[in-house]
Order: C-alpha cells, then sequence, then structure tokens
C-alpha cells in the first residue's frame, strides 16, 4: 500500500469518527427529551481500481421501529385522555364522602338525606323540642350544602376542561407548525442529496408532542414530506396555503376555537344555533367531533357530556327530593331565587325547572325562620312529618292512593339527549347511593384506564428501549471506542507524514 493511500484511508477514517462523535454527543445530550429517537452514525466504503481508499460518512438514520412508534404515539395519547378525566373526576368524588366511613358520619348524599330522615323521626317523640326542630333544619341545610358545592364543582371542572381545550388547540396548532417548517427543510435538503436525520428527530419530537394533545396517525411520503391525520382520518394541515387577494389569512389555520365561561346552561351543539360553546373549526367547518383522544378529546367529552350527565343526575335528584317532599305538604326544599319548588320542566331553569336546581337548592326560608312550621295542626302536629317519612321517603303510594313519581331519568339536560343511568323508581335515598355510586364509578373507570393505559405505554417503552431509546451508557462506551480510533487514525497521519519528510530527506539528499 503507497503512503498517499495511507494517508487517504486514515483520514477518511478521522472524519468518519468526528462524525460519528457528533452523532453520539447530540444523543447523550437528548436522551431526556421526550419523543427523541436515537441517531445511528453510519459509513461506506470507497473503492477504486478494485483497492479500498477508505470510508466515507453515509447519511445519519434514526434507529426505530416505525410500528412499534406508532403504537406509543396511540398510546401516548390514551394516557393523556385517561389522565385529564381521573384528575378531573377526583376533584368530584372527593366532594362526595366516604362509603366506607361510619354511617351517618360518611358526608355522601345518602347519609345526609339519612340524617334529615332520621332528625324527623325524632322530631315525631319531641314535636315540641325547639332543638329536635332546628335538628331537622341543620340536616336539611346540610344536605342542601353539600348539593350545592358538589353542583358548584361540576361547573368548576366544566369551566377547567374549557380553558384546556382552548390552551390544548393552541399547543396542537405550535405542533402541526413545527412539523410543517421541518418537513420544508428536510424536504429541500434531500433533493440536493443532504443529512436530514436531525430534522427528523425534531419532527418526531413535534409528533410526539401532539399524540399526547390528540389521537393522530401520520404517513412519511418519498420526499421527506409528513401527513397528520385525526383518528378517524380527517387531515389536519401542516402549513397555510389558504390567501385572500395575496395577504395570508393565519386566524383560522390550523384549528380555531375562542374561550368561554361555562355555566349549568352553557352547550355545544354540532347542528344548533343555540349552541353557547365554541366549536373548534379548521377552515371554518366545525370539527369538533372529529378531535378525540388525548388531552384535547378528553376534556371535549369531560365538557359535554360527562360533567354534564353528573350534573344532570343531581338535579334529577334534588328535584325528586324537593317535589316528594312538597307532595306530602313540606315544601322544605325550594330554589333560593324564587323559593319555588322544580317543577317537571327540563329546560327552564326557574322558577319551575329542574335544569340547574342544584346549583341554587336551599331549605326554604319558611321553615329556617321558624322551625315550628314543620308540624301542622292535627292533633299531634305530625301528621305532615308522617307522611314525609311514609310517602316522601318511601316508594309506596300516599294515602289517597297518588304513585310516587319517578324521578326523571331519561331525556335530561339542557339538550334533553342525557340520562341518569338508572331507573328513577327508587326511594330518594336509593337514588342518592345510586347516584354516588354511579359517578364513582365512572371515576373508577377512568383511574383503572389510567394504570392500564400507563402499563401498555411502559411496555412499549421497553420495547423500543434497545432501539430508539438512548442509553447514555452505551453512548458513553461508544464515545470510549471512537476516541481510541480516532488516536489510532491520527497515528497512522502522523506516521505517513513522517515517512514522507524521510522520504522527502532522502530524495533531496
Amino acid at each position: 500500500m503507497g503512503l498517499n493511500s495511507a494517508l487517504s484511508i486514515a483520514t477518511s477514517g478521522l472524519n468518519a469518527v468526528q462524525n460519528a462523535m457528533a452523532v453520539a454527543s447530540n444523543n447523550v445530550s437528548n436522551a431526556g427529551t421526550s419523543g427523541y429517537i436515537k441517531e445511528n452514525a453510519n459509513v461506506q466504503s470507497t473503492v477504486a481500481g478494485n483497492m479500498g481508499t477508505g470510508v466515507r460518512t453515509a447519511a445519519t438514520t434514526l434507529a426505530t421501529n416505525e410500528q412499534v412508534q406508532k403504537a406509543l404515539y396511540a398510546q401516548n395519547a390514551d394516557v393523556a385522555a385517561y389522565t385529564a378525566t381521573s384528575n378531573s373526576l377526583s376533584n368530584i368524588t372527593a366532594l362526595q364522602g366516604s362509603t366506607s366511613a361510619t354511617s351517618g358520619s360518611s358526608g355522601t348524599l345518602s347519609d345526609e338525606l339519612g340524617n334529615l330522615q332520621s332528625a324527623l323521626t325524632s322530631l315525631t317523640s319531641t314535636p315540641d323540642s325547639a332543638s329536635a326542630q332546628s335538628t331537622v333544619i341543620s340536616a336539611a341545610s346540610t344536605f342542601a350544602q353539600s348539593v350545592n358545592t358538589l353542583a358548584s364543582a361540576y361547573q368548576t371542572q366544566r369551566q377547567t376542561a374549557q380553558d384546556t381545550v382552548v390552551s390544548s388547540v393552541s399547543d396542537i396548532n405550535t405542533d402541526l407548525t413545527t412539523i410543517g417548517a421541518l418537513s420544508t427543510k428536510i424536504m429541500n435538503l434531500k433533493s440536493i442529496g443532504q443529512d436530514t436525520a436531525a430534522l427528523e428527530n425534531q419532527r418526531y419530537t413535534a409528533l410526539s408532542s401532539l399524540s399526547s394533545e390528540l389521537s393522530v396517525s401520520w404517513s412519511e411520503s418519498a420526499n421527506g414530506d409528513m401527513t397528520i391525520s385525526t383518528a378517524n382520518g380527517v387531515t389536519l394541515p401542516t402549513r397555510d396555503t389558504s390567501s385572500t387577494q395575496g395577504a395570508t389569512v393565519s386566524s383560522t389555520w390550523p384549528l380555531s376555537t375562542s374561550s368561554a365561561q361555562i355555566s349549568v346552561s352553557s352547550t355545544y351543539s354540532a347542528t344548533s344555533a343555540d349552541s353557547s360553546i365554541p366549536a373548534i373549526t379548521l377552515n371554518g367547518r366545525d370539527v369538533t367531533a372529529d378531535l378525540t383522544g388525548g388531552t384535547l378529546g378528553a376534556n371535549i367529552t369531560l365538557r359535554d357530556t360527562t360533567l354534564p350527565t353528573m350534573q344532570a343526575q343531581l338535579d334529577s335528584l334534588t328535584s325528586t327530593v324537593a317535589t316528594r317532599l312538597s307532595d306530602q305538604g313540606m315544601p322544605l326544599f325550594t330554589s333560593g331565587t324564587d323559593g319555588d319548588v322544580p317543577g317537571t320542566s327540563r329546560t327552564d331553569l326557574t322558577p319551575t325547572g329542574s335544569v340547574g336546581f342544584s346549583q341554587v337548592m336551599s331549605v326554604s326560608s319558611t321553615y329556617s325562620d321558624d322551625p315550628s312550621k314543620l308540624l301542622d295542626s292535627s292533633t299531634s302536629g305530625t301528621q305532615t312529618i308522617q307522611k314525609v317519612l311514609s310517602y316522601g321517603f318511601g316508594t309506596t303510594s300516599d294515602s289517597a292512593g297518588t304513585s310516587q313519581t319517578a324521578a326523571p331519568s331519561t331525556n335530561l339536560g339542557l339538550t334533553g339527549t342525557l340520562s341518569t343511568g338508572y331507573t328513577g323508581n327508587q326511594g330518594i335515598i336509593s337514588l342518592a347511593t345510586s347516584l354516588t355510586a354511579k359517578q364513582a364509578a365512572t371515576a373508577s373507570d377512568a383511574s383503572s384506564g389510567l394504570a392500564l393505559s400507563q402499563t401498555t405505554q411502559t411496555s412499549l417503552t421497553s420495547n423500543l428501549s434497545g432501539t430508539s431509546t438512548v442509553s447514555v451508557d452505551t453512548e458513553m462506551a461508544n464515545i470510549v471506542t471512537l476516541q481510541n480510533a480516532y488516536a489510532a487514525n491520527a497515528k497512522v497521519v502522523s506516521t505517513v507524514q513522517t515517512m514522507f519528510s524521510a522520504l522527502l530527506s532522502a530524495i533531496g539528499t
């Protein structure tokens, strides 16, 4: 082998080692970056005249299994969705008391109604006792306050969900814009045969972020461009191509929505002009229903379905409690704004409607101002109380043979599309138990789903760890090996230079 060949081989080796060290260093520095995929430095041998002349740096590649990568990103969306749902509902269940606590002090709605029932029973024994009368009012007030607190919590969580929807749309737009900008750079470099691994990695990082906000799928074309779609196939643009007389229109790109104050009367509808919650639009078209999974999809469901259903369950319970007691001659619970007992209308908030009644339900001032009004004009003064205990708290027909009015269980909410999920033909304490159990089950399902999805996510991450995930220890060991290789090539270069000098000196002499 001639000196020129030796020098060429060693020099090319130095260049290849330098590139490999740069790639390894970049891997180490990004080891903690979410969505980062390990990069592999590649080399190719060069040949001239059937003789090896060294190596050249080839395009850096990403160490990824695309199918597992897609499965992981899909799982990211599930974990994010369950996390958002579980966190929101944990704030609700924390207010509902513990079913494992001692009866009478658990803080559940059924327990508080049971306390009211016990107080009324005690009052029948000592009707003239001012203390016994006050105990009834106190028990009623405790129940009403718990109802108000729970109803307020539903709306607080709906507002949080709406605010998160707006924030998620902004984050999604940022990720889509980033992916589009990186794709443009990747296509430009690919067209001239340049390395694009670093840009592709940045794009995967943005895609990883996007996958937590929304369930998406993606595909990459031969020229390096990337297409993003929702779970049901709606393409999400990554570049703004709209224009009006040459002026770019960016206000509606990619996705657009706006903030809103949420109340019990706030609803979203894709088909009704009465929708008071802004839609999420793409080029002016409502795509809210197409945006599922991830943080965004979960909060849309919480805002429009899960929490309104819980509100409907509570409104059904409270309106039934107020109506059944009133039917027996004791309008103990009324609307705080107008003092009326709710009727059967599902859309009129006041004065007769039941939608939102739990927001304003209170103990009637007639009784709170004068607890002795609990007594009636009968000989014992407790005939009304006895009717309330026998029929108001029971499920049987009243003394006149009139059947109990079943609690509303279907066609609930402002939209008339919600249901409680359990029968309304129960006593009011059983209805309260059913409500608490149903809402606890919804929260438990979210918590169980989160645990399962996290386990699957961990498994997929582990599956990728051998190829896509950066191992700092492995990379550092690789750097040491490369340093030795660099030193060896440098030694060859130095030796060749020494030999050239010796050769020149010999020729000169």
